[in-house]
């Protein structure tokens, strides 16, 4: 086997399990990470600061092996750029869970099947599906409605507010996403992702410091929950679905991926004690329904697009949501 055919990391380490099991298990994983925050009562600044620094130091471990099993260089400056709307996703994402409740703000997160294809037809000159002109405006409906706007909501303290930054969240992952997409591939997709992940942690620190809203000494039980995120959703929630979905059609990959934004939901009300109103959970539906048909489009013959599309995301959160390939 030579040097350039040599399995990476993430396929040498998943390789001889079921694809299906692995990516169950890798949404599951992800679907916990609103729940760790909201559970860790930090701000954004300070939950997207520690995951940062806790997932670092294995992400650079794996990066090490992949460089040299692959020996492929691997990009430098668009994963950096892309880290900024990762970073900001982080912080916003933090800020919008209490206020919106963390399964609720995860699924509307899917704004990025609206802005993904927007930014791919503005920079890369790429037209959207012909879906996305029926996924747009209902996608935006069950926003509206999970976000608590309409009726009365009492999954967070100020929904409104919420639903702004989780919104604002979406738009710097989109960001994120174009970016990695453009500068990333199978040979190189562990080192842009740590080279992403230092840059979010960057954010984190500029927007923090300048309004106190980054605690550099948490106390332990925080740093606990702190770690759990790190390991759980960044590390073995990546490592486990990007080992999955590659060797899964896409329209199976598309569908065990839904079990991320649901997975959200149901352990916000199991175990946060959430309760979404009757709209809201209407909402999600609707979100869920868009994110599904949007899904149903990103290939023939279970093979993935050729095209970026809002479907065709390049990490563990956005495959959660609509890959098709994270």
């Amino acid at each position: 086997m030579t040097r350039d055919s040599a399995p990476g990391p993430i396929a040498a380490l998943t390789g001889r399990a079921d694809p299906r099991l692995l990516a169950a298990a890798g949404a599951l994983c992800i679907a916990l990470t609103s729940v760790f925050i909201k559970i860790s009562g930090a701000s954004g600044a300070t939950s997207a600061f520690w995951r940062c620094a806790f997932s670092l130091p294995f992400l650079a471990v794996l990066a090490v092996r992949e460089a040299r099993r692959s020996g492929v260089r691997a990009k430098v400056l668009l994963p950096l750029l892309g880290g900024l709307g990762l970073g900001l996703d982080f912080v916003l994402w933090g800020e919008a869970i209490p206020r919106v409740g963390a399964g609720v703000a995860t699924m509307l997160l899917s704004i990025q099947v609206v802005i993904v294809p927007v930014l791919a037809l503005v920079f890369l000159k790429e037209r959207p599906d012909r879906r996305f002109l029926v996924v747009a405006p209902t996608l935006l409906i069950g926003i509206v409605l999970a976000g608590g706007l309409i009726g009365s909501s009492v999954t967070g303290s100020d929904p409104v507010l919420g639903v702004l930054f989780a919104l604002a969240a979406g738009a710097g992952y989109s960001a994120y996403l174009l970016l990695l997409r453009i500068s990333s591939g199978p040979a190189t997709q562990v080192r842009s992702l740590f080279l992403a992940t230092l840059s979010a942690g960057s954010v984190s620190v500029v927007v923090g410091l300048p309004t106190h809203k980054l605690d550099l000494a948490p106390s332990l039980p925080s740093l606990g929950w702190f770690a759990l995120l790190a390991l759980i959703g960044q590390v073995v929630g990546w490592l486990l679905i990007a080992g999955a979905l590659p060797r899964l059609a896409a329209s199976t990959g598309a569908t065990m991926m839904l079990l991320q934004p649901v997975g959200s939901v149901v352990f916000g009300i199991v175990l946060l004690g959430e309760q979404p109103s009757v709209l809201q959970l209407t909402g999600c539906a609707i979100v869920l329904a868009a994110v599904c048909f949007a899904g149903r489009g990103a290939g023939r013959n279970g093979q993935p697009s050729a095209k970026l599309s809002p479907t065709e995301p390049s990490s563990p959160r956005a495959m959660s949501l609509n890959s098709s390939r994270r």
